[in-house]
Parts: structure tokens; sequence; C-alpha cells
């Protein structure tokens, strides 16, 4: 079956949204005109492509201060009390925090063997299947694709996790999926969350066919999953008060203007009608919810196009896991009721059957410093023709070696002796 193209990042229209009220702290300069799509260069993250990759973290254990609460990023809810490393809650507030996520079939009949007794930790490495979905651009669950396609990996240890993203564009095999009628084929793996989410599958069988996708293709059988809405992950944010993320090279949104001091979202209405793209400057400071979600969608303009996407959204992740461990968050209970139920509604979770507060206890070691972020292939394009004159990314051999580790729970092993594939921050 050929390839077919779906502009994902074509102007949207967030029905039903508002601007934001304003930019706090925040000054923007009108950009020059955008450059088109990224093209492979000399350059990883504006580093010459010779120059020695940054070192694999250390490993090691700290103090860390008492916490009211630890975001399990992957779940989307503030599930715990935490103080010096031992879970201190109760049932009241146990059942109250696992009921604002909202639960589904993501992973289908996938087993696990990592099940432990209510309140004691899973055993062995875990990977959690993460899924990022932009439901604003149609009301229709049946014409949305998976723009962002993260493996969170624990390793048996349980006191770190990786950040592993595959390339919205990678060109491999779909398997067929006799649920919707798809007969399978090669397409870019962006595609198999619309096969699956087809004839009724809805984002339940959309998220099994990535899933299947992924394991046809690298042996990785899922212990989890989670399916995030890009809207919903905006409230989050604000919910937490913004947070801290770092400009690494100036581009111009291709979603957001500033029309009379405004963001307003780009349609096909105003895409004409006045002000300047938004323009994120090289930088660190502070993000609001909407423009921290726009920054970490843009790809045209940078000099890895989605590889650099790709890594400013693994950072977005591990800097709301920092903002919801941080003292902000452990002596205001009313914001931390305001994230827990912006979380619940921004995430649908699947745990295989193994129960909630299993994973709690199992998480309560990984601190947000320790989510490492991986580069598939290295954090550069690996492109090719593949029919049609269309170009997509393939998985290199190294970065196929990369995901069984993943598989095998050598991850941690494997990427020291391969420290290209971790990114600086």
């Amino acid at each position: 079956m050929g390839v077919q193209t779906h502009h994902r990042d074509a102007p949207i229209d967030p029905a039903g949204s508002r601007p934001s009220a304003g930019v706090r702290g925040t000054t923007y300069q009108a950009g020059g005109p955008r450059s088109g799509g990224a093209s492979p260069g000399g350059t990883t993250y504006g580093r010459p492509l010779l120059t020695p990759p940054p070192p694999l973290p250390t490993r090691r254990r700290r103090e860390r201060a008492p916490l009211w609460a630890r975001l399990c990023v992957m779940f989307g809810a503030v599930l715990m009390l935490i103080t010096g490393g031992a879970l201190i809650t109760s049932s009241v507030l146990i059942n109250r925090y696992t009921k604002s996520v909202n639960t589904a079939s993501l992973i289908g009949d996938a087993e696990t063997a990592k099940k432990g007794a209510d309140g004691k930790a899973l055993t062995g490495a875990l990977n959690i299947l993460l899924l990022g979905v932009d439901q604003r651009a149609t009301s229709d669950v049946g014409n949305i694709r998976s723009d962002t396609i993260i493996i969170l990996h624990i390793p048996a240890s349980h006191d770190q996790a990786y950040l592993v993203s595959i390339p919205r564009d990678s060109y491999v095999d779909v398997p067929a999926d006799p649920k919707t009628g798809y007969g399978g084929g090669k397409q870019k793996i962006t595609e198999a969350f619309y096969y699956g989410a087809q004839n009724g599958g809805g984002r339940e069988g959309g998220a099994q066919l990535v899933a299947k996708t992924i394991k046809q293709m690298t042996g990785i059988t899922f212990d989890g999953a989670a399916i995030i809405d890009f809207g919903g992950f905006k409230k989050v944010i604000e919910a937490l008060g913004g947070v801290s993320l770092c400009v690494d090279h100036p581009v111009d949104s291709i979603h957001m203007r500033m029309v009379n001091g405004k963001p307003m979202y780009v349609t096909e209405a105003n895409k004409f009608g006045g002000g300047v793209p938004v323009h994120y400057k090289k930088g660190c400071r502070r993000f609001d919810g909407w423009e921290a979600l726009d920054y970490s969608r843009q790809r045209y303009g940078l000099p890895n196009g989605d590889y650099d996407r790709q890594r400013h959204q693994q950072q977005l992740v591990k800097a709301i896991a920092k903002e919801a461990t941080s003292k902000g968050i452990a002596s205001d209970l009313g914001k931390l009721d305001r994230v827990i139920k912006a979380a619940g509604k921004a995430f649908v979770l699947d745990t295989g059957g193994v129960p909630l507060v299993d994973f709690m206890f199992t998480l309560k070691g990984v601190a947000a410093n320790d989510l490492i972020l991986v580069r598939t292939n290295a954090g550069t394009f690996n492109s090719a023709q593949v029919g049609n004159g269309e170009s997509a990314e393939q998985i290199s051999d190294q970065s196929l070696e990369m995901l069984h580790a993943v598989r095998d729970g050598t991850l941690d092993t494997w990427l020291i002796n391969h420290p290209n594939y971790v990114s600086s921050s």
C-alpha cells in the first residue's frame, strides 16, 4: 500500500478555545520570514557533528526534600504523598487521585508478568507507551494521528527513567488490523493511530495498533500506555503555574500569531489578517501553558526538524515533572488539587491490568532529575525516498539495536557505550 500524506502541521482552529489573557513577563519580537522545512545539515542542536557528545548522566542516589506530591507524568495525575522516599497516604486520597484518571484499553490483550500485591512494587523493567494527539484540529476521533510517540523505559532498579522518542515520520510495517478492516502495509508510523481508529476503533484502537506496530518492529511489549491530549496538557501546565524551558534555537511559530498583543491560533480565516508569528528567542525563561506547548510542537526552521521537536517535547515532559515535584506544589494544596483535576482530564491511561497503586509504589523512586532523554538516530536525519517522491525517516540499524536494549532491559548499559544517543538536557 502506498504512503498517504497528511499535513498535520497545517493551521488549526482550536474549537471552543479562547485566547490567553496575555503573556506574563514575556517579550515577543516579530521574526523574519520563516524558512521552509528543515533539511539535513552539518550541525546537531547547534554543535558541529564531530563535537564529542555529552557524557551520560552519572547514576546516583541523592537526598530529596519532603514533597506533598510527585507527578507520575505517564499517568497524568499526582497520585501519592512522599516524605523521605516513603509513601505516606490514606485510602481516601488514593481513591480520589486514582478516580481522577480516565482509563481505557490502550494496549489491547497485552499481558504483564510484573504484577505485585497491592501496595508492593512491581518487578523487572517497565515500558510505558506515551502518545500525544491533538484533537483540536478535528472533532472526529477517527481522523487524528499520534503526533508524539515516546517510550517511557524504567529499568529494573526503578530509580531512573528514560524517554525514548520514535520519529512520527518513521517508515515502518504497520500490521493488519482485522477489527477495523485495515490490511496492513508500509506507512509512516503516525498513520498507525489513524488506521487503528477507523470503523469505530477510536482512540483505543489507534493506540493498540501503534503498540502492535512497535512490538512487531522491536519486540517491545508494553506494560501500560497513556494518550495525552495536547489541549489538556496545556491546562496541566497552567495549573502548575507554568514551567521553565530553555530555547536552544530561535524559531517562529507556525501555529500561533500575536494579534493586538494576544496570542491567537492560526486559522484559514485569520492567517492573513495581521499580527506577527509568535517568536521564541534563544535563552531560558518561564513559559505559560499555551506557549510551552506551542514551542514544543515546532519543527520547521529548526536545524534537525522533527528530531529537534522530539527533544523539545521530551524536555517539556521533564520540565513538568520537575515543576510538579517542587516545593511550590508541596506547600500549596489548592494548586495540588488543581493539578490533579487538570491531569485527570488530559490523560487516558491503561496499566495493563495492574492496580494503579502498584505503579505508585514502584515509581516513587523516580525523580524528575532522573529522566534521561534518548535520541533515536542520534538526533539527526536518516531520510530516504519511499515512493511517490515522498521522503520518510528510516530507523537506523544502531537505533534498532538501541530499541532492542529497551526490550531486553539493558538500555542503561547500551547508552554507556553509545553516549551520542543521550540528549544534553
